[in-house]
């Protein structure tokens, strides 16, 4: 792995790990099979996703070999894992520590599960990676196709009901809450799903529908029905989304701030 003695986030889970097993006891076991008993972050999150995804088609053992497999054959999926932990401790207000996500967050193990099946979906074992999009889907609530593209350092904050589609691409250190979409418009073939650039924020109930591009560092409403592109660093609202201002800061993903313009009135469209 290209993590080593330096891994921070990995030493920092462990360590975190260590105080809660000995202030739980109820949940030492729990906590040594998923991260004490383990050498690596990849180790552990090969062990427990299989654990949660696990069927009578694929055992967990089966599972935990593919899992590894993808984390040790790409350690970009390893680096984004990282980041991904970093984005939701510094975005989410209920996350405690680092471990917080590996032990407990659904929408942090669906990301990570998507990065093996898109792992799979690009080495042409397309079956594989639509099994594994359909357990995710049952497991987690998050239907994220296989060949959608997702940047590092992403936060789905709860995920619940989250949908991205096959031609779909997320960039880097993107926040989007639960029951977003990034969908299509209907019976449209090839390229027909939205581009959200680096930076943006999705609130809660948003659907961006077709090959629509959200412009780096934009706002998007909860609830909102974005139908067209949006420009950068623009807030839009409503259904369907217009433009009601500017972001209010260069990325907004990262301040987590759901107001319009930066005003001290919430945003009423529930993001």
């Amino acid at each position: 792995m290209a993590h080593g003695p330096e891994d921070s986030v990995w030493r920092t889970i462990r360590q975190e790990v260590k105080e809660d097993a000995e202030q739980e006891p109820l949940l030492a076991s729990f906590l040594y099979a998923v991260v004490l008993n383990h050498e690596s972050l990849e180790d552990a999150l090969s062990f427990h996703l299989a654990s949660k995804l696990e069927s009578s088609i694929l055992p967990a053992v089966s599972l935990r070999d593919l899992f590894h497999a993808a984390f040790k054959s790409d350690p970009a999926i390893g680096a984004a894992a990282r980041a991904d932990i970093r984005a939701v401790c510094e975005r989410d207000p209920a996350c405690r520590g680092y471990s917080t996500p590996l032990l407990y967050f659904k929408g942090f193990h669906a990301l990570q599960s998507h990065r093996a099946a898109h792992y799979y979906w690009l080495r042409d074992r397309r079956q594989l990676a639509l099994y594994l999009q359909s357990r995710i889907s049952e497991v987690f609530s998050v239907d994220i196709h296989p060949a959608a593209r997702i940047g590092s350092g992403v936060l789905m904050d709860h995920a619940t009901s989250i949908v991205i589609g096959e031609t779909a691409t997320v960039g880097d250190n993107v926040s989007m809450l639960h029951e977003v979409t990034l969908g299509g418009t209907g019976k449209v073939q090839g390229d027909r799903h939205p581009k959200v650039r680096d930076g943006v924020l999705i609130a809660a109930g948003a659907k961006i529908l077709g090959n629509v591009v959200v412009g780096e560092g934009a706002k998007v409403g909860g609830g909102a029905v974005v139908l067209h592109d949006v420009p950068p660093h623009c807030t839009v609202v409503g259904v369907p989304a217009k433009v009601v201002g500017r972001a209010g800061t260069d990325i907004p993903a990262l301040e987590m701030d759901h107001r319009f313009n930066g005003e001290d009135t919430p945003d009423r469209t529930g993001g």
